[in-house]
């Protein structure tokens, strides 16, 4: 059963929040950073990009990047800039994307719950990323962004977010890219005790998002647990920063793919192909959406074509084999256009469905890419699926929107 326990939080006060937050280290490169953050001495950024501080062209992890790191995180408490609350307290953070919110429980997350499977993983994870994060965590003892954690739905905690966010947010504003954020602090001990009461009668917790911070807190905290003689397992440390969201209220939005060439094929040559395991359609020059399970929609030469997976291609029964993007990995990426692993393939590149179809379009347009290719999203039952069934999802398969934004609340680990 999950195991979670408030917090005494670290974070801005009321009136610099919006000054404070940010996007997620992972979704914007350093002249991104650099750029939005310019102006800003009060930018998370210079917490969890901090290679901004330096001249253009510094390498991230640079040792000099992450020891500015920890002298900017002091920096900003000493200047008041974050404030650490004075008791343990849930949080409620919400989120508004097109008129729809979301509610999520801010928890410290029990480590050895990640070491024993009760956190489940859906994604593989790469060792040169984790390594990044894992000194971030270690080098300013605290983790400094959440991680995105879904579970089954639980009246309990659906009534308790309902009660808390009837009252004033703590935060409430817009952020540049026009996403709501409300952030609430849970001041009742009996709140707190039902929180995690509820909590322990839940098997599992997800990973949505954050594959790489989650084993980054969690290995530094099991690291402090076996280089303490005195360890005892309720020390801060074993415990990381996470917000946990009823299933129900989480969408998965498409998560797509170009490629750079057809691998020495025509385009028609290409249809061609692609008519042996698929219906294929010419929608003309208007957009397409995927309608469906097992429709794509594939951008090529000025036109979109719906494809749709012949029957008998694909196997319903398989977590795995029932994803259309194993179907398309299989029958359109590895066995028509040569590509086999979609990691480390320098031609092709994946696009996040909250930039719409068409940056697909313009993409292929400007003759960067040959062609685009469309995916109906997984849904959080599918990956809840693959989870329980102790699989991984194939690489960039599920793009959760909006973002968790940074700097709201930080967990230290002393």
């Amino acid at each position: 059963m999950a195991t979670v326990k408030p917090f005494r939080g670290i974070r801005p006060p009321k009136n610099l929040v919006t000054e404070v937050a940010s996007r997620p280290y992972d979704v914007l490169n350093s002249d991104e950073a650099r750029a939005e953050a310019e102006g800003n001495p009060k930018s998370l950024y210079h917490i969890i990009k901090p290679e901004i501080d330096f001249e253009v062209g510094t390498d991230e992890h640079d040792s000099r990047v992450y020891d500015r790191a920890v002298a900017n995180f002091k920096a900003f408490q000493k200047n008041g800039w974050l404030v650490q609350d004075d008791k343990d307290h849930y949080y409620i953070y919400a989120q508004t994307m097109n008129g729809r919110t979301q509610y999520g429980i801010v928890v410290a997350a029990y480590v050895d719950d990640y070491m024993s499977g009760k956190i489940k993983k859906h994604e593989l994870t790469r060792r040169d990323k984790e390594e990044d994060r894992m000194k971030h965590v270690r080098i300013n003892n605290a983790n400094i962004e959440p991680v995105f954690f879904a579970f089954p739905d639980n009246e309990v905690l659906e009534n308790i977010i309902r009660k808390v966010t009837t009252g004033e947010p703590e935060y409430d504003f817009v952020a540049p890219d026009g996403f709501g954020h409300h952030f609430w602090v849970i001041d009742d001990e009996e709140i707190n005790k039902a929180i995690t009461a509820e909590f322990a009668k839940i098997p599992y917790l997800y990973i949505a998002d954050g594959h790489h911070r989650s084993a980054a807190a969690a290995l530094v905290g099991n690291e402090k647990a076996k280089q303490n003689p005195n360890h005892r397992g309720d020390e801060e440390y074993n415990y990381f920063l996470a917000v946990c969201f009823p299933a129900s209220h989480l969408s998965i939005i498409d998560y797509n793919r170009v490629v750079k060439d057809l691998n020495g094929l025509t385009p028609e040559q290409f249809l061609a192909r692609l008519d042996e395991n698929f219906i294929v359609e010419d929608k003309g020059v208007e957009e397409y959406r995927p309608n469906a399970l097992h429709n794509f929609s594939l951008y090529l030469g000025g036109h979109w074509y719906s494809l749709t997976a012949r029957e008998g291609r694909y196997n319903d029964s398989d977590p795995i084999g029932v994803l259309d993007v194993t179907i398309s990995s299989d029958l359109i990426l590895r066995d028509i256009l040569g590509i086999t692993d979609l990691r480390s393939d320098k031609r092709i590149d994946f696009v996040g469905g909250i930039r719409g179809l068409g940056e697909l379009k313009r993409r292929v347009d400007s003759g960067e890419m040959a062609v685009a290719l469309a995916l109906y999203p997984v849904s959080m039952k599918q990956l809840m699926d693959i989870a329980d069934s102790g699989n991984i999802m194939p690489p960039k398969t599920t793009w959760f929107e909006p973002k968790l934004r940074s700097g709201l609340v930080i967990h230290s680990l002393e």
